[in-house]
């Protein structure tokens, strides 16, 4: 499986962007897709995912912010009334194999920033 973001890059604070994840491969074997992002110097951090059976999660900084949504291979990360602090690098994410024994693949990630 290999996954490729894509977005504006670019948005001012107060706006809105939609970043977008393309699954190619043996994409049958996707269980579940997510974005995490990071900070230079900091750990890579959960942003939000959509599960196997289609449930969203995201993480409380982006509640209420944030629209995660999957379109077969295709995942989608709406980000409104973007922050200063919504600036990372944001990696697209899929859980593949079987549930007992998932492997994680990333994609390369996309700069995301958020002019004030």
């Amino acid at each position: 499986v290999q996954l490729a973001e894509s977005g504006p890059g670019l948005v001012q604070a107060g706006g809105s962007l939609r970043l977008s994840c393309e699954a190619s491969g043996s994409t049958y074997e996707i269980y579940s897709m997510g974005w995490r992002r990071q900070v230079p110097g900091k750990e890579r951090e959960f942003v939000a995912a959509v599960y196997h059976d289609g449930s969203p999660a995201y993480a409380d900084s982006v509640k209420g912010r944030f629209i995660v949504s999957r379109d077969k291979n295709t995942l989608y990360l709406e980000m409104k009334n973007a922050q200063v602090e919504d600036t990372p690098v944001y990696y697209c994410t899929a859980a593949i194999g079987p549930p007992q024994a998932l492997m994680t693949v990333w994609g390369q990630g996309t700069q995301v920033t958020v002019s004030s």
